[in-house]
């Protein structure tokens, strides 16, 4: 189901913290005129951490009414509260979108069997079918090959992953554990430099930050590989790493996402709610020179 460059997209904010939806609304268009597969609301880059119910539900009806049907619409429901992911899920597909994306429980790890069960329940719950969200850094536990092959053959409607882990054999190590088993389950990486590998590993493509700032570089990529035009997406990819240097210019990269989304045109505040920092000059200029030399070709 999930397939290609995916986007997981900001959350644009006033400088008074509320979400700007006139800017959330041309960028979305612009991401979808781009041609990427799928945009994900509410993702760790959409900082689906920091916004209450009401805010969250506000930016999913304008997600939905913004895309409008032209590409697959994701939202991000996780919550250390599971009843609450789903409630959130179920006003989603109430609200017309295509698919969910459900982190793994954070603060506390769950062992093997009972992460399998959270998800089982939840899939039993909700109407729309799930990509799971596997991210150790931020919940300290890993939904490993192991256990992801026992979700998947349990809940048919659990129908892909987001492996954001720095470590392309722990994605391929999903791939060869899953694909036998449910040749349908889409493994998408988190990582924007791990699109190339991860297909060569079996796996379905990226969701990832840059794709806010570069879709038309990721488009392009994703149809060179398909088209068999290897020299052209490995060019892509070449300039795809030259740009994840971005990711290490401020504390929280959801700032420095901001920051380059604005450089590359968007007039947007890079306002990040807490724990985020405010952008300083030095951060902007370095992003924008990161960006500078940068052109699709």
């Amino acid at each position: 189901m999930f397939k290609g460059v995916n986007s997981p997209v900001i959350t644009i904010l006033k400088d008074d913290g509320s979400i700007d939806y006139a800017n959330m609304e041309r960028h979305i268009n612009h991401l979808v005129e781009a041609g990427l597969n799928g945009l994900l609301f509410l993702g760790s880059l959409g900082e689906f951490y920091a916004f209450s119910d009401a805010e969250r539900r506000a930016l999913i009806e304008c997600a939905v009414k913004t895309v409008a049907g032209r590409t697959q619409v994701v939202i991000g429901v996780g919550n250390t509260a599971e009843e609450e992911v789903v409630r959130l899920g179920n006003y989603a597909a109430e609200a017309g979108a295509d698919a969910l994306n459900i982190v793994s429980p954070y603060y506390f790890g769950l062992p093997a069997a009972a992460a399998v069960d959270y998800f089982e329940r939840i899939a039993n719950a909700v109407e729309l079918p799930i990509m799971l969200y596997n991210f150790p850094d931020r919940t300290g536990s890993d939904l490993s090959p192991e256990i992801v092959r026992e979700i998947a053959q349990r809940c048919p409607t659990i129908t892909g992953i987001k492996d954001t882990v720095d470590n392309i054999s722990h994605t391929r190590r999903i791939c060869q554990a899953v694909k036998p088993v449910r040749p349908d389950f889409s493994v998408l990486s988190g990582f924007d430099e791990y699109y190339i590998v991860n297909r060569i590993s079996g796996g379905d493509g990226v969701l990832c930050g840059l794709t806010n700032v570069v879709p038309e570089l990721f488009v392009k990529m994703h149809s060179s590989y398909e088209s068999g035009d290897l020299a052209a997406a490995v060019k892509c990819a070449e300039q795809i790493a030259g740009l994840m240097r971005i990711y290490a210019v401020t504390p929280l990269f959801i700032t420095g996402m901001k920051a380059a989304v604005r450089a590359a045109g968007l007039p947007i505040s890079t306002y990040t709610r807490a724990p985020g920092t405010t952008l300083t000059e030095a951060e902007d200029r370095e992003i924008r020179a990161i960006l500078a030399d940068f052109t699709v070709s």
